[in-house]
């Protein structure tokens, strides 16, 4: 490669190259806007996107040449804004990366470059087209921090822009005051006729925006309104599930999310790749019982490893072996646990596997909280509490069952999608990170993204310390605590990161021991994690952190809001340093640590504390190792510095990185083929909801009609009358639509009477479709034109999404069952795409035979309730997810809804009576 670049010259540098010429015409421009007024820039704005929206709304093509060709203008136009609003002048390097952005590429821009400020170009040009723009952040608190702060350009420049949240969305309104009383700005309503007041006002929003939520400019609204906005922030994990929702809504009116026209990632290598192994889930509460859970939470504390199960820490998996089986069939008076007869069965191996995972694999403060009663899951990428999510198959009541909390009912998946899906179905995809040259190849490979390295706007002169590793955990510790209390006795500044919230409060109790101050933020205090990180560059501050906390807010040299004196202070001692307690599994998590340091030509420093006792050195290879140190008899406080462990750490992180990315891979494999039957799904749900004027448009006519010739050509195959089932014709007639009684005598008396085959068959078909013709046309007399209409999109909504719940299910348990087939010498993935194509094609079959069995038996009754299911609550991420308060289907008619009778066929597909799958 570096010989290819000695040759050929380095291709980052030539994109780099070709961007300066935009730079250039952006910067001729800036004289021109400094004259314009508040209102003439507005004006402008107007005409470019009077300019830019006809286009756009017919010609995709015409559309992206356009936006290209108003570029300066736009750009020039976003950063003049940027300095009337917030004080902040757009560097030559933000530009670039707003240009890489605009082109459907990521920017790799260092940590306290700026991507924030960057964005803001890019999503307003794009914005002008009226499609609207999807900011993507990856947490809750910056998508409302940045619709506030960065909102104050777009709303210069006439653009709307608001932001969803979990269970919450917002519009950007300067003349909205909310009565919060955590405010920390004056109300304008106080002082709206104060020049002077306003003016402070404002500076103060400017000072604090970049890391405190000023929440009065935030208006509520509904999320179909925050996403009707010109620009939409929102986390990765809400812009998901509100499709999944959308694709599960009764009424066009439940319907959120516009076209997917363009999306800007923030993190993206986190979002895109660390996230990326688990797909979202939403799903609905199971009606098995909870018991069992218990029961097994008090018995495998009984186990013990070794004898009764064995961990495989790399893979990340346990298995019980024979003797722990014989142990537990003991301990519960079963005979054969895998006997269904006998009082055990698939359920109780199920819920037994789950139960032993939540003892050994999952850690409390690691994994999860326990908080206000509830089990919380942890991200493991991120360190943030995920709130409103839960693991599925059974995981989490296991968790919940450990804990000694209440045990919530299974859940069924209602719906699922992997982000590499999701994000994929953008016209246009763009992303900004820190760190993501090492996964260039994968971000190319999967997403067809570039990803293009932004030089610093000032030299980076941050020095990356070598590692110090240590014999034992605890002997690293107290070297570090000695370390901190050093540096803090001069007053340089130190940031700790942890990989874990536990390793953050044990970290805590060692500085306290030592009597050092500091401040620890982890996904327990995380609300107040942008105030907390924000004064992580004070004079003598130390604050320990998980290593992603904080992300997007800078870290300023003497605080924020400080002073020059304080930053030169800050500067004399070396700037911050940045001190990792272990290496993380990802070598990008890693380095986005050490980035926090050094921002914008600053000084600073970083340097790892690593001991063989971590995990990652534990379980690759760190036992030989230490045999060796203890050996040589190196006090467990005294550092070695090891070419052999410096490379086995990098191979340990290698290994992880080729495993995750082997598992995204595999995750996408097998959801291409679930992805395909999503497609057809959702777009028949958009068809029947009358979303778009589609000539596909599902008539119930035409499925009466296809289902009797299919029912009256399947049993008149055989080449004689005299041979044709009419005893079944019949019957499936009459399982259809009320027949008369002596209709069966008629039928017969029609194959009896000789003639042309296909004459035969059409006067059958004619004589059933003629009494079913007549009663549909009474129902819609009865009903009316209107509330015909409406039952039957209850009926075929309901059917198509119970059919495709119970696919879902179908699926997963195909996937799991193919893998064994590897053994017979079969390729697991190309069994389950021929498997699952032909059981997609019994359920579009099934679909219609239901719908035809289920429409001349419903009617409608008034209920208070407008629709059918409201969007299912939450949902999941990873192997994540049931709704806590809607099962995703209705349990109660809409208005005008569908009544079902206790002895009607179940839409569902069951084979059942509507009261034995419902209870009705």
């Amino acid at each position: 490669m570096l010989l290819f670049s000695k040759i050929f010259g380095d291709p980052n540098e030539r994109e780099v190259k070709k961007l300066q010429d935009a730079v250039n015409k952006i910067n001729l421009l800036e004289s021109e806007f400094k004259n314009f007024s508040d209102e003439q820039l507005r004006e402008k704005s107007k005409e470019l996107a009077t300019q830019v929206r006809p286009v756009c709304t017919h010609r995709s093509d015409l559309c992206s040449a356009k936006l290209e060709e108003i570029l300066p203008e736009a750009f020039a136009l976003a950063r003049e804004a940027s300095k009337r609003t917030l004080g902040q002048r757009h560097y030559d390097v933000q530009l670039m990366g707003g240009i890489v952005l605009h082109q459907g590429k990521i920017a790799e821009m260092r940590t306290g470059e700026g991507k924030t400020l960057a964005a803001t170009l890019p999503v307003y040009q794009n914005a002008l087209a009226g499609k609207g723009v999807h900011v993507v952040t990856v947490n809750d608190y910056l998508a409302k921090r940045d619709t506030v702060w960065m909102g104050q350009i777009y709303d210069m420049l006439g653009l709307s822009v608001a932001c969803i949240v979990h269970d919450q969305a917002f519009i950007y309104d300067v003349r909205y005051v909310s009565e919060n009383p955590k405010s920390q700005i004056p109300n304008p309503k106080q002082i709206q006729n104060s020049n002077d007041q306003n003016s402070t006002r404002d500076e103060q929003r400017d000072v604090l925006g970049s890391f405190k939520i000023e929440e009065s400019y935030l208006r509520p609204c509904t999320r179909k309104e925050a996403y009707a906005a010109d620009i939409t922030y929102g986390t990765n994990n809400e812009f998901g599930f509100d499709y999944l929702r959308d694709n599960m809504a009764y009424s066009v009116d439940q319907v959120s999310q516009r076209a997917h026209y363009f999306a800007i990632i923030d993190e993206v290598d986190s979002i895109l790749i660390d996230e990326a192994r688990t797909p979202l889930i939403i799903s609905a509460p199971d009606q098995e019982s909870t018991t069992l859970y218990v029961t097994f939470s008090r018995i495998v504390p009984q186990l013990k490893e070794g004898p009764d199960y064995n961990i495989d820490e790399k893979m990340k998996t346990v298995s019980i072996t024979e003797e722990g089986i014989s142990k537990l069939e003991k301990i519960l008076g079963i005979e054969n646990i895998y006997d269904q007869t006998k009082g055990g069965g698939i359920r109780y191996v199920h819920q037994l596997e789950q139960a032993l995972r939540a003892k050994v694999m999952f850690q409390k403060d690691k994994d999860y909280v326990v908080r206000d009663g509830e089990v919380v899951i942890v991200d493991e990428f991120t360190g943030r509490l995920m709130p409103g999510r839960r693991y599925s198959e059974g995981l989490h009541q296991a968790l919940e069952a450990k804990e000694g909390v209440q045990v919530q009912k299974e859940s069924r998946t209602l719906a699922s999608i992997t982000f590499q899906n999701y994000f994929r179905m953008y016209e246009k995809l763009a992303g900004m990170t820190g760190t993501a040259m090492t996964s260039a190849e994968e971000l190319d490979k999967v997403y067809k993204l570039q990803v293009i390295s932004i030089p610093t706007n000032k030299p980076m002169i941050r020095k990356d310390e070598s590692d110090l590793i240590f014999r034992t955990r605890r002997g690293k510790l107290q070297a570090l605590v000695q370390d901190v209390k050093k540096r803090n006795e001069t007053g340089q500044p130190v940031l700790i990161g942890t990989t874990s919230i536990q390793n953050n409060e044990v970290v805590s109790m060692f500085l306290q021991k030592a009597g050092i101050k500091h401040e620890v933020l982890n996904a327990k205090n995380h609300e107040q994690e942008g105030a907390i990180i924000a004064q992580a560059g004070k004079f003598g501050a130390v604050t320990v952190a998980t290593n992603m906390a904080g992300r997007g807010v800078d870290i300023i040299l003497g605080g924020n809001p400080g002073s020059p004196r304080e930053a030169n202070e800050v500067r004399e001692v070396g700037g911050l340093i940045v001190l990792g307690t272990e290496r993380h599994e990802a070598r990008r998590i890693d380095n986005q640590l050490r980035g926090r340091a050094g921002r914008q030509g600053d000084p600073g420093s970083s340097r790892f504390f690593i001991s063989l006792e971590d995990d990652i050195m534990r379980v690759f290879g760190g036992d030989r190792i230490k045999g060796l140190m203890e050996t040589l008899k190196i006090p467990e406080d005294q550092p070695i510095a090891s070419g052999m462990i410096s490379g086995a750490i990098e191979n340990a992180q290698g290994k992880i990185e080729g495993y995750h990315f082997d598992t995204r891979k595999h995750v996408l494999d097998y959801d291409e083929v679930l992805n395909k039957q999503r497609q057809v799904i959702y777009g028949k749900r958009r068809g029947i909801l009358g979303e778009y004027s589609r000539p596909d448009q599902i008539r119930v006519q035409d499925m009466i009609e296809d289902e009797l010739r299919k029912m009256i050509d399947f049993h008149t195959a055989a080449s004689h009358p005299s041979e044709w089932n009419i005893e079944e014709i019949y019957e499936n007639a009459k399982g259809i639509v009320q027949v008369p009684g002596d209709f069966h005598q008629q039928l017969s008396g029609i194959a009896a009477n000789g003639g042309e085959l296909d004459a035969l068959r059409e006067e059958i078909f004619s004589a059933i479709f003629n009494i079913a013709k007549k009663a549909y046309q009474d129902k819609v007399e009865k009903t009316g034109p209107e509330k015909m209409r409406e039952l039957e999109k209850f009926v075929l909504l309901r059917t198509l999404d119970t059919l495709w719940m119970d696919h879902l299910e179908a699926m997963e348990s195909l996937r799991d069952s193919v893998r064994l087939r590897a053994y017979g010498q079969k390729d697991p993935l190309v069994e389950y795409k021929r498997e699952g194509r032909e059981m997609f094609e019994r359920l579009l079959d099934q679909f219609q035979t239901q719908v035809v069995l289920t429409i001349f038996k419903v009617e409608l009754r008034e209920t208070p309730n407008a629709h059918a299911p409201q969007g299912v609550e939450g949902g999941s991420r990873g192997r994540i997810g049931d709704a806590k308060k809607s099962n995703g289907l209705p349990s109660e008619a809409p208005q005008g809804g569908a009544k079902l009778g206790r002895n009607d066929p179940c839409p569902c597909g069951s084979g059942k009576k509507y009261k034995r799958c419902h209870g009705a």
